[in-house]
């Protein structure tokens, strides 16, 4: 149960995170769904490296 609530607090602020990247200058013109596939596919990862690195690190020093 612990998980599912460090996903859901890593998801949002992952998502705050990226919303303030301007991506538009690097992607290719009229490339637009290339460009919304990678920048899911970018937060899903992130969203996955944090909570797998955020629940390493609390079950090392036992905190959950």
């Amino acid at each position: 149960m612990g998980k599912f609530f460090l996903y859901l607090i890593v998801t949002l602020v992952v998502i705050w995170a990226m919303d303030s990247i301007n991506i538009n200058g690097i992607f290719k013109k009229n490339k637009i769904a290339q460009a919304r596939v990678l920048y899911f596919l970018l937060g899903i990862s992130l969203i996955y490296l944090v909570t797998n690195f955020l629940m390493d690190l609390f079950t090392t020093i036992k905190f959950f």
